[in-house]
């Protein structure tokens, strides 16, 4: 195993090459599909990186495993914890499962049943709370402090940002033509920012952008405002957008990426009926958001290669938006 070294500043080449070495033995490689019917509609060409084939069903495996493996064994070994409402809970349990040491999540009452299903399997110890960012810290304070466990953050560490490149640094060496443009969903910015720099280092020519549901647009006008803007309801279909940037996301966001598009609920939801319907594959909302854009605003992408990341499947059956 492959014991990485904290990261204090933005990722270098040298950093994502070994990141992905590092986390080979956690995740899997997963296929980058196309959809000859939808990339009709969508006037371009698509190609697909499918993570929500990925262990515990998100691109969420790769932060985790690269965060919990820059701790040393002592630090681990009085467990690992972070705060999630779902597929980054999974992340971290499943790593600590995978490296033999306990697991301390805290999760909001109102998480998805099916991701909390998930946590427990994984032998890891839940904690819940309210679904205020304010009450998540609160309560992971509480458990850091009691137990002594080494917290991973969601998405505002250079560690998991290192490892969530590596989805885009496998769906451009995988894809067969050059990319022009890379679309990723974005809710506290991990992904963009790791697609970002897989593609500043890896990519040809890809531009990346972002894609964010209207009714949390945080991401969006933190871009034109220049620093980090919080939104006053999170409330939309996209259950793994809901969190703001954090300082580290941001910081590579406001460098490297140009614009973050908005779609609305509806539109977030027909993409995701399509992925089902054309592609015959599980997706959850968040992961449609990037398609949604695509189909939203055609004279961006108009005959180009585009890649889409599909963030992940981990969606409740019995409670489709559609």
């Amino acid at each position: 195993m492959i014991e990485l070294q904290p990261l204090n500043v933005i990722p270098n080449q040298a950093d994502l090459l070994v990141t992905h070495e590092a986390i080979h033995p956690f995740v899997h490689r997963t296929p980058v599909l196309t959809n000859r019917s939808i990339d009709r509609m969508a006037g371009a060409k698509l190609y697909f990186k499918c993570e929500n084939f990925q262990r515990i069903g998100a691109f969420k495996m790769r932060g985790g495993a690269s965060a919990a493996l820059r701790f040393t064994p002592a630090e681990r070994l009085r467990g690992l914890a972070t705060h999630s409402s779902g597929n980054h809970a999974q992340a971290v349990a499943r790593a600590a499962q995978e490296l033999g040491v306990p697991a301390y999540i805290v999760m909001p009452h109102d998480a998805p049943r099916v991701k909390i299903a998930a946590v427990e399997g994984y032998g890891a110890t839940i904690f819940y709370c309210n679904n205020t960012p304010r009450e998540r810290q609160q309560a992971l304070d509480s458990v850091v402090e009691r137990t002594g466990a080494a917290f991973i953050h969601p998405f505002d560490d250079y560690g998991v940002i290192a490892g969530q490149a590596t989805a885009g640094m496998e769906l451009i060496e995988d894809t067969s033509v050059v990319l022009d443009c890379i679309i990723t969903p974005v809710g506290g910015g991990g992904l963009l920012a790791g697609t970002a720099l897989a593609a500043r280092y890896f990519s040809v020519k890809a531009q990346v952008y972002g894609a964010e549901p209207e009714a949390v647009d945080d991401a969006a006008r933190s871009l034109v405002s220049g620093k980090i803007e919080i939104n006053e309801s999170n409330v939309t279909v996209a259950d793994g957008l809901r969190t703001n940037l954090g300082e580290r996301t941001f910081a590579v966001i406001h460098r490297y990426v140009p614009k973050i598009f908005l779609v609305s609920e509806q539109e977030i939801v027909a993409a995701m009926r399509l992925i089902w319907e054309r592609m015959k594959i599980i997706v959850e909302p968040s992961c449609a958001v990037p398609l949604a854009a695509v189909l939203r605003y055609p004279e961006e992408f108009a005959e180009k290669e585009v890649g889409i990341i599909l963030t992940g499947g981990n969606v409740d059956v019995d409670k489709l938006p559609f």
